[in-house]
């Protein structure tokens, strides 16, 4: 696992995260709070005012470098830890959306990184959002997610929790790799990772066992080429991606049939993204705009 940019994030920043998820049983909502362990009082309470609540309206826990280590798989971890997390739970059949309220603050990780890595670990039907208070990459944000779950009565798997995390990081480090290509959409990644879990859980199904080493390099590769990437990124970078495809077959994820509904929910949410952005007309724009600023730079 990259530790390198995680360790930056939490060790540098103030970041808080703000994680709706609501009741099945609907009516009684309850709420759940984990402040970073690293955070002094008037900081927790500047968490709360930043997302109104009150010390008497949720259960409260702290994160701390244990719960990094138990989720993530970081062992090594010294620093105080900054994030905090509320967390309130949404009726079956809503999937799971991630909102960052402060884009300037999360300066790598995007909600849909975050809402795909989120279902790899075992969350189902919730609204994430996301805000900071400082700049930060995003990439420890969920601790606090996994372990508000679990005051809430949750139980996790932290094998498919690391897996989420390296999910995470992987698709991270070939976004940013790639970040100066105008052409490269990392939407378009998003939508080629759901495709792979999806085809990895189908073989699993269907033959009984996990995909041999050829069948996951094929099934990366055609998902590549479905959302034209593969003339885009590197052999390093989709060697990243087969590499994280073998690790996740190997996880309960791969068996689960609540991730394939949570996946076609996102799979949903993120065809109709771009559908609406080139409707709208502003994707080409952006496309546009993008390949100007850089150009600019670059004269």
């Amino acid at each position: 696992m990259k530790k390198r940019n995680l360790f930056a994030s939490l060790a540098i920043s103030s970041m808080l995260t703000l994680s709706s998820i609501v009741p099945t049983f609907a009516a009684e909502q309850s709420t759940y709070v984990a402040f970073g362990g690293g955070l002094n009082q008037s900081q927790i309470e500047q968490v709360r005012d930043e997302f109104g609540i009150s010390a008497n309206d949720a259960y409260e826990t702290t994160v701390t470098g244990d719960d990094v280590a138990r989720y993530l798989g970081i062992n090594s971890y010294s620093t105080s830890i900054l994030i905090s997390n509320v967390m309130v739970k949404k009726d079956t059949g809503n999937g799971v959306k991630v909102n960052i309220l402060t884009p300037n603050n999360i300066t790598q990780i995007t909600s849909n990184q975050y809402a795909n890595a989120a279902i790899t670990a075992g969350v189902s039907n919730c609204e994430i959002d996301v805000a900071s208070l400082s700049q930060a990459t995003g990439e420890s944000a969920l601790t606090g997610v996994y372990k508000a779950l679990e005051l809430s009565g949750e139980t996790l798997d932290t094998q498919r929790t690391q897996v989420a995390q390296e999910e995470l990081e992987t698709t991270n480090e070939i976004a940013q790799s790639n970040a100066s290509n105008s052409d490269f959409d990392s939407s378009k990644l998003d939508q080629a990772i759901v495709d792979i879990k999806q085809q990895l859980a189908e073989i699993k199904q269907n033959q009984g066992n996990a995909a041999t080493a050829e069948q996951v390099e094929q099934i990366v590769n055609d998902a590549l080429k479905k959302y034209n990437l593969s003339d885009l990124i590197s052999q390093d970078d989709i060697n990243k991606l087969i590499d994280f495809a073998s690790r996740y077959q190997n996880s309960g994820a791969v068996d689960s049939q609540e991730v394939l509904n949570q996946l076609n929910k996102l799979k949903g949410q993120l065809g109709g993204l771009v559908d609406k952005a080139k409707a709208n007309g502003w994707f080409d724009q952006l496309k546009s705009f993008v390949s100007q600023l850089i150009n600019s730079f670059i004269n």
